[in-house]
């Protein structure tokens, strides 16, 4: 049994006339009652009561004729489910983001996929970076937020890539006592004397990197404290034990006691996506990274 026998069988169960099927179906009608015979043959009974006059259908016939309908209509549902699927418009997107993006991004980039994809079924992992591309490796998240990391060449597959969604400037952190706290900017050499509450280059190495590269030829800086989250940072500094670099986006976390101090020559820290390079790109991975960029640009103008 064919679904094309099925929806023949459906035509003529609902018009009730061989002529009137077939020109709905688009076609000549001998070929269509040749199928209709051949269903009938197949499941053993006659489904239609034929005269010169009229065609009606036999207790077998309504009772294929209702089956029939809910096997074509599953079937159509299935196709259109899948066409959304392909198409971006349903089905399941794992997300990794650094817990930092939760103060730039993250919030409008949420409400805008869940309102352009409302049928995609939307899952957030706070990650650190070099977590997330450990999970993007092995297939548990389908997109990471990022934060100054490249991918670097692994033994598994898939090949990892990256783009640029957001920029910010690099800020000090310090104690609202501090000497430097009421500067308007610090440098490299005068921040680097300051202990220094840092983070752990195993799960965060580009962000690592960026900082020493920020800091340059001014000195090795006294790293006194390493932690994972920026807010058990700013609890150090609060305390009064040093200071930490982190995003400009912290100010919207610290207390009256830190002070939020930019580095002279303004240097910036970037939030990237990261993806699995496919022959057959997501779409609803482009549909997630799309929201990302509309919600860095209005970051960007306000």
């Amino acid at each position: 049994m064919e679904l094309r026998q099925l929806r023949y069988f459906l035509a003529v169960a609902d018009e009730l006339h061989f002529g009137r099927a077939a020109q709905k179906l688009h076609m000549s009608q001998p070929p269509l009652s040749v199928q209709v015979g051949r269903l009938e043959r197949e499941v053993g009974t006659p489904l239609f009561e034929r005269s010169t006059r009229r065609v009606s259908l036999t207790p077998a016939g309504r009772h294929l004729q209702e089956r029939a309908r809910r096997i074509i209509d599953e079937v159509d549902a299935v196709r259109a489910e899948m066409r959304d699927y392909v198409d971006g418009l349903a089905g399941h997107l794992t997300a990794g983001f650094v817990s930092s993006a939760n103060y730039t991004v993250l919030p409008e980039v949420v409400q805008l996929f869940r309102a352009r994809r409302p049928n995609v079924n939307l899952t957030l992992v706070p990650l650190t970076s070099g977590e997330q591309f450990d999970r993007l490796r092995e297939g548990s998240i389908d997109i990471g937020i990022v934060r100054d990391e490249i991918p670097r060449p692994g033994r598994s597959s898939p090949v990892l890539t990256t783009e640029v969604v957001f920029e910010e400037r690099l800020v000090a952190c310090l104690p609202i006592a501090h000497p430097l706290a009421g500067r308007d900017e610090v440098t490299a050499a005068e921040i680097i004397q300051v202990p220094m509450i840092a983070y752990p280059r195993s799960l965060m190495p580009g962000y690592v990197d960026r900082v020493s590269d920020v800091l340059g030829t001014a000195g090795t800086p006294r790293i006194i404290e390493e932690v994972v989250h920026q807010e058990t940072a700013l609890g150090f500094v609060a305390a009064g034990l040093g200071t930490s670099i982190l995003p400009e986006s912290v100010r919207q976390l610290v207390p009256p006691s830190i002070a939020v101090v930019p580095l002279a020559g303004s240097p910036v820290t970037r939030l990237l996506a990261a993806y699995p390079v496919k022959e057959d790109e997501s779409a609803v991975v482009a549909a997630f990274i799309a929201c990302l960029q509309d919600a860095a640009g209005a970051l960007a103008v306000r």
